[in-house]
């Protein structure tokens, strides 16, 4: 289970079109409260999905070749193989001209409630969903098990709490660098999601075929 939660925890955090919303709201009047807001919105879907997920389970970890434990394995393995897919398919179309969405225009003037509400927008479900029937083995009666549920949400969090940090502790600094790296995010936004969907979906089809052989 960890090591599952550290890639797909890896590939949300990388996302490239979250990471330039965010950079776009710190760049905008109060920026770093919209940030915040956008943050702790992004991490409460996470701590959700998970909240759920242990109620359905009762916090302990399914019984192996059980009939819901295969169910959980074969969502997983059917997510792989769509990212794969999906991965397969941007690539057949680049190159790609990037189009900003019309969105970005207004982000100066947005509302916390509208930052919030991007966090879910811009989530990656597809990972999301993938790390909800991982953590189906998840013993909430273990300490590893709950900081490792933890240290997933954190990862999963981690470029937006660095960048938020950052805009704190250094704001002139920071909005150079983050103009930057937002412009590189949009230059190798199609090679960066098809690279994360391949690299992602490949590792859980593995994952989840090896589960059914195990």
């Amino acid at each position: 289970m960890a090591v599952d939660l550290v890639v797909i925890g890896t590939a949300i955090t990388l996302g490239p079109l979250h990471n330039s919303a965010f950079i776009l709201l710190l760049a905008s009047r109060r920026g770093v409260r919209k940030g915040l807001v956008f943050l702790l919105s992004w991490l409460a879907d996470l701590v959700a999905v998970i909240a759920c997920v242990m109620l359905l389970t009762g916090g302990k970890p399914l019984v192996h070749h059980s009939t819901p434990s295969t169910a959980a394995i074969a969502a997983k393995l059917a997510i792989g193989v769509g990212l794969v897919l999906f991965g397969g398919h941007r690539y057949r179309q680049l190159p790609r001209p990037y189009r900003p969405p019309h969105w970005t225009a207004r982000i100066d003037n947005a509302s916390l409630g509208t930052a919030a509400a991007l966090a879910w927008l811009l989530q990656s479900w597809a990972m999301v969903a993938a790390g909800a029937a991982t953590v189906v083995d998840a013993d909430l009666s273990t300490l590893t098990d709950w900081l490792t549920l933890t240290g997933y949400c954190v990862l999963a969090t981690l470029s937006l709490l660095v960048m938020e940090l950052y805009t704190v502790w250094a704001p002139d600094a920071a909005q150079a660098r983050l103009r930057t790296l937002r412009t590189w995010l949009e230059q190798h936004q199609e090679q960066l999601i098809i690279t994360l969907s391949i690299l992602a979906g490949l590792w859980l089809t593995g994952s989840s075929i090896y589960a059914l052989a195990d």
